[in-house]
């Protein structure tokens, strides 16, 4: 079975850049990306402020938009060098409306040096948290900041020389200019990153600037998107069907509740058990949506099939393949049942909106691991693709699936991988070692949630590592196997820090994993930050 992206025209909802059926609230924000790791944070720091945000990459086609309808323009940092000859140049077409416009990073050095000014490389390079100190402290850009505050710099070279229409509004301790304005535009620009969490005020500054410079209100709330959604869907489906594979997770429940709410038993879900999420949480899915939900909703147990499939396979990357494959051929087999049985014509996908930016800009940036939710699904299905959250982020999702009424517990899930547990069992996924992991990972969860401190952190989980230790249990001698535990603290998982949580709760967690779950001798917990460890370990 060829995996392929389905060759079909795309009903992107909400905002659909490619279609009629663009209904992208006027006034909203436009963001420029020039391949920074960081875009997807301007994104969200834009919507937390009420404002709705898009982002595109930097050789957009602009006759496609309607650059008028929008309120502001924000162009983002990237690796290049300003003054390099190959250095992407700004977008003329956005400039020539002179909107208010913010300039990040790049985006500052590029709009120094097309305004005759002079960048230059850093003998003295800024990464990390850096005080700047404000030379303007009235501008409306810096309302509410101290004189000096803490932000986040990553870059290697600085403005030299200002352009003449350009005044200064910050600078770090090193007399490196942070930040200026142009005299006679609404043009914005500063040389550290607003959108970190580093960055003490950058909230504000992204309030300053989309709210009172641009002299607009706010224009989203997730009950418009929740609202304007359903509309689209019903639009577009008719009284056509819908086929959603169901994974169980949290973006594909928040899917099925969305579609449910705008077309009912229109929508049949299909869900595969593979045998490998955590424990009961198969059970507690069912039980969720057959009590809350009429739709039409089809199960399948192929948990001996994923199983066998994975037996003898040791290489993380071959195992997430098979796992990918098996998954969509199972749900192949049932939605083919289901598309000449039902004459199903659409298919429902739970992409979320970090999903497409980072699929969308693949030849720009670096690509450190696949996503197994854009894509890969046959084309033989010839159906019309439907994804709901496509524009949203993940903490949005949640926002949405409580606005829709699913189950805190439900929604407020950690994330999990695509592949299920297969990546937290190291080395060969064998069905006692799922379930030894299973068992250690519940009870991690449960003294989280009883110590209150499950909503405190990001992500937790259980990794079973299949390296035996000695121990004692009783008179004893035992030798037994590994549990790791992985706490993780992040805004974004684009970095994070392990957890520090009490010694006394770790040490709870520990004893309860070694007594009550047979088989496990030791338990360590991971104190690596990400960089340089990534969250998962495969």
């Amino acid at each position: 079975m060829s995996l392929v992206q389905i060759s079909v025209v795309q009903l992107r909802l909400f905002v659909n850049l490619n279609s009629q059926k663009n209904i992208t609230p006027d006034g909203s924000v436009l963001i420029i990306d020039y391949g920074s790791q960081l875009t997807q944070l301007i994104a969200k720091r834009a919507r937390s402020v009420g404002v709705y945000s898009e982002v595109v990459p930097y050789d957009t086609l602009w006759t496609e938009f309607n650059v008028d309808s929008y309120r502001a323009f924000i162009i983002s940092g990237g690796p290049m060098s300003a003054s390099d000859a190959t250095a992407i140049p700004l977008p003329q077409t956005l400039l020539r409306t002179e909107k208010p416009m913010l300039f990040i990073c790049y985006g500052a050095q590029r709009l120094a040096h097309e305004l005759g000014g002079l960048v230059e490389s850093s003998q003295k390079r800024e990464y990390g948290s850096t005080v700047i100190t404000l030379t303007v402290t009235d501008d409306p850009l810096f309302r509410q900041w101290p004189e000096e505050s803490c932000v986040l710099m990553s870059h290697s070279d600085h403005i030299e020389v200002l352009p003449s229409d350009c005044m200064p509004l910050a600078y770090t301790n090193n007399g490196v200019l942070a930040a200026f304005k142009h005299n006679h535009k609404p043009y914005y620009a500063v040389q550290f990153h607003p959108e970190a969490e580093e960055t003490v005020y950058g909230n504000a500054l992204f309030e300053n600037f989309l709210l009172t410079i641009c002299g607009e209100g706010p224009n989203w709330s997730m009950q418009y998107y929740l609202e304007e959604e359903v509309k689209v869907i019903r639009q577009c489906v008719g009284d056509q069907l819908v086929l959603l594979g169901l994974s169980g997770g949290v973006d594909s429940l928040v899917s099925a509740a969305i579609l449910h709410r705008a077309i009912g038993k229109q929508l049949y879900c299909v869900f595969v058990d593979h045998g490998l999420m955590r424990l009961h949480e198969t059970q507690q899915v069912q039980s969720y949506v057959q009590e809350h939900f009429d739709f039409n909703f089809i199960q399948v147990d192929a948990s001996q099939q994923f199983f066998s499939a994975l037996e003898g396979i040791i290489d993380p990357e071959e195992k997430r393949k098979i796992v990918g494959k098996l998954f969509i051929d199972t749900f192949l087999q049932v939605a083919t049942e289901q598309i000449h049985q039902h004459h199903v014509t659409f298919l429902a996908q739970g992409t979320i909106y970090s999903d497409v930016i980072e699929s969308a800009h693949g030849g720009k940036s670096q690509l450190i691991k696949s996503h197994h939710n854009v894509g890969g699904l046959p084309e033989e299905l010839s159906l019309q693709l439907i994804e709901p959250l496509r524009y949203l982020f993940k903490d949005e999702v949640r926002a949405l699936g409580l606005a829709l009424g699913i189950h805190r517990d439900l929604i407020m899930r950690h994330p999990f991988p695509g592949p299920g547990l297969t990546i937290r069992v190291l080395g060969e996924v064998k069905e006692s070692y799922v379930k030894i992991l299973q068992l250690a990972d519940n009870l991690l969860i449960e003294e989280l949630h009883t110590s209150g401190w499950y909503e405190k952190v990001s992500q937790a989980f259980c990794v079973f590592a299949p390296v035996k230790s000695v121990g004692v249990k009783g008179d004893n001698r035992s030798y037994e196997y590994t549990i790791v535990i992985r706490i993780i603290q992040s805004d974004d998982f684009m970095t994070g820090k392990f957890a520090k949580l009490p010694w006394d709760l770790l040490e709870k967690i520990g004893a309860r994993i070694v007594n009550e779950v047979a088989h496990v001798s030791r338990v360590v917990y991971d104190i690596t930050n990400k960089p340089p460890a990534t969250v998962e370990w495969e």
